[in-house]
């Protein structure tokens, strides 16, 4: 299968998981989701991992987002796993983690990269919109732990720009200022948004929006 790209639709798919069968795009549904790949159960990293994201629920929540783990192990791995989860972080886990025993969905999505040492999925991340489309595609070797925050801002990043002709700057994070889109003059923008700063004609800086 061709490598996914940003704006390509997310390939749909049903596997079991901890929380039931699972139709993707169904239980997606009309919210963001992000959908990220473990090498396998009972490892370091991942537990830290699984658990990182458990504590972040509340900014899930707030972003709309629904996340999803996925590695090849067994289900009854990933249930006796929780526990080990949750006692090394403090957290319940109530998102679910697919079984993915074929490597279905680890083919559907790239995540098997024999190069980076056997058959396992890398970390691999992916963020998709409501509508199906996928937003971002990150790719982290088994080695390192992801940043969870970084995942976080990237969709205040993707959900405010959406609002509106706007960009992010390097090291954005939210409240901070935005860049107004080469599209819109400098004019217009100072009648939009008010108080524009011109650092040069391509490159403006406005006030946040307030986002509703």
């Amino acid at each position: 299968m061709a490598t996914l790209r940003l704006g390509d639709s997310a390939p749909d798919f049903t596997a079991s998981s901890t929380e039931g069968e699972i139709s993707f795009l169904n239980w997606k549904g009309d919210s963001w989701a992000v959908l990220f790949s473990h090498p396998a159960d009972f490892t370091p990293v991942c537990t830290t991992e699984l658990g990182r994201v458990a504590q972040l629920k509340d900014e899930w929540i707030k972003r709309d987002t629904k996340v999803i783990a996925v590695s090849v192990d067994a289900l009854e791995d990933h249930h006796a796993w929780k526990g080990d989860i949750e006692d090394v972080n403090g957290v319940s886990v109530t998102y679910p983690i697919i079984a993915d025993h074929d490597r279905q969905v680890a083919e559907l999505y790239d995540m098997i990269h024999p190069g980076a040492g056997d058959t396992s999925p890398v970390r691999s991340v992916f963020v998709i919109d409501p509508a199906g489309k996928i937003r971002l595609n990150l790719t982290y070797p088994k080695t390192a732990g992801r940043n969870f925050d970084e995942i976080l801002r990237t969709i205040d990043s993707l959900q405010l720009t959406d609002s509106g002709p706007f960009s992010t700057p390097a090291d954005w994070e939210p409240g901070e200022r935005v860049i107004v889109a080469p599209t819109v003059t400098t004019k217009e923008a100072r009648a939009r948004f008010g108080d524009v700063e011109e650092v040069k004609p391509y490159l403006r800086y406005a006030n946040e929006p307030t986002r509703g």
